[in-house]
């Protein structure tokens, strides 16, 4: 199957559960591997037999740059469930990482997988 990758979002958003978690927004970076066929657009240089990932960043990030989770685990499945509404789209990869929340870890991170017919 292949792919379209989104590597590296940079977003702030409130993430976590401790009391000042939920008060200063915090940075997440976000990978996300989307599955898809390529091979109609591939022939015809047509964005319409594609996924317009630029489309699905924008929405991407209106969403957890407006949320509040209190875990990785409910941003992750949230933006597989984004990625989920482009017709083309038949599985997705979502990583979402953050930055100093373990002491002595660069970040902490989950990473979920789904497919739309599993």
């Amino acid at each position: 199957m292949d792919k379209l990758i989104i590597s590296d979002l940079l977003l702030r958003c409130i993430i976590g559960m401790n009391e000042d978690e939920r008060k200063n927004k915090q940075d997440v970076i976000i990978h996300i591997d989307i599955y898809t066929d390529t091979k109609k657009a591939g022939e015809t240089d047509d964005i319409e037999d594609t996924v317009n990932y630029r489309t699905v960043a924008k929405e991407i990030i209106r969403m957890v740059e407006g949320s509040s989770y209190n875990l990785l685990e409910a941003m992750a499945a949230g933006i597989a469930d984004i990625c989920f509404r482009h017709d083309r789209v038949e599985g997705c990869r979502v990583r979402v990482e953050k930055p100093g929340a373990l002491r002595f870890a660069q970040r902490v991170g989950v990473e979920i997988e789904r497919w739309k017919n599993k």
